[in-house]
């Protein structure tokens, strides 16, 4: 488990001050966000309670056109053109439409950051601070302050991309939340095969699967089930495998898509449940919204649209999705 990177002692200093954004979230999503803003001017704070790639909870596995395109393939550890499905009566290999790759967190995050002109500590942020009642605040001009543990920070426009929990929103908790919840070990080892298993002796409602990465495997087991715990059949996936469980992972994941804006703060990632809901895969998505999430916000500083406006495209764009993560 990370060491949390929050400045201690004597270096901890007050965090204080005004930007123009503030991103809150510092992995997939937020980076993508501020990295849409880069020469665009604007005064950007990006805040996280870790450092920039410090803590994966993520598989790290994505389609390998996205990784090109983003110009993130340095980042790539392995990658496949088939995934072998297994099933408790057989065992099939699938010709995947395109090619999917296991990535370094760390050094994914590094590019995106390498490519930002932003501002970053580390802080946890923790509420809103005071500022216009609910349902003003998305009026254009007012700044919307936030509560950190270092100290409160304020911006006209801000990005809630802190994951499932949604602090700037209205948060929930598991095991009522509709959440998944996924468990991975990290063990060394080399396999040539992308791998799920759909099988009830695994999980009852989930899928187990083995994400070969150069030298490590990353082998897990996920529930659609909040209540069904899977550290034990995570044990014996590797088991099977013949790997030690070593270096556990895991993390909630949501499978409802939320409402992109709320009370003048746009969300992003697993905070507007931004994940596809059956294969429970939320790292492309962070990358599409958190494009669209920037592109909006840079329209606002460059005096294309006003925050409003960009808050009710962004809320438009996001729920013109709704039914197709309804149907998966």
């Amino acid at each position: 488990m990370p060491v949390r990177s929050t400045k201690r002692g004597a270096d901890r200093t007050r965090l204080a001050g005004s930007w123009d954004v503030v991103v809150c979230g510092a992995s997939f999503a937020g980076l993508t966000v501020a990295r849409e803003l880069a020469g665009s001017g604007a005064r950007i704070l990006v805040l996280d309670r870790y450092d920039i790639g410090e803590r994966q909870t993520s598989a790290c596995v994505a389609p390998t056109p996205w990784l090109e395109a983003l110009g993130l393939q340095a980042s790539i550890r392995q990658t496949f053109d088939s995934l072998v499905v297994h099933t408790s009566r057989r065992t099939r290999r699938m010709r995947l439409p395109y090619g999917f790759s296991t990535f370094d967190y760390p050094e994914l995050c590094d590019l995106l950051w390498d490519d930002c002109d932003a501002d970053f500590e580390t802080a946890k942020v923790e509420r809103r601070a005071g500022g216009p009642p609910p349902g003003q605040a998305g009026h254009d001009g007012c700044p919307i302050a936030l509560e950190t543990d270092r100290g409160t920070v304020e911006a006209p426009l801000v990005v809630d991309a802190l994951g499932w929990r949604r602090v700037l929103g209205d948060g929930y908790q598991p095991p009522d939340a509709p959440l998944s919840r996924g468990l991975e070990v990290h063990p060394a080892g080399r396999s040539p095969d992308l791998e799920i298993w759909i099988e009830r002796g695994v999980v009852p409602a989930g899928y187990g699967w083995s994400f070969p990465a150069e030298e490590e495997m990353r082998v897990g087991v996920g529930s659609f089930d909040p209540g069904f715990h899977v550290k034990d059949p995570t044990v014996e996936l590797a088991a099977r495998l013949d790997l030690p469980p070593d270096g556990f992972q895991g993390n909630w994941i949501p499978h409802r898509l939320r409402e992109g804006t709320a009370d003048g703060v746009f969300f992003c990632g697993d905070s507007a449940g931004h994940c596809l809901p059956l294969t429970a895969e939320g790292i492309r998505p962070a990358f599409y919204y958190g494009i669209a999430c920037g592109r909006e916000l840079r329209g606002v500083f460059e005096g294309r649209a006003t925050r409003a406006e960009a808050l009710r495209r962004y809320a438009g764009f996001n729920a013109a999705h709704r039914r197709k993560f309804e149907w998966m």
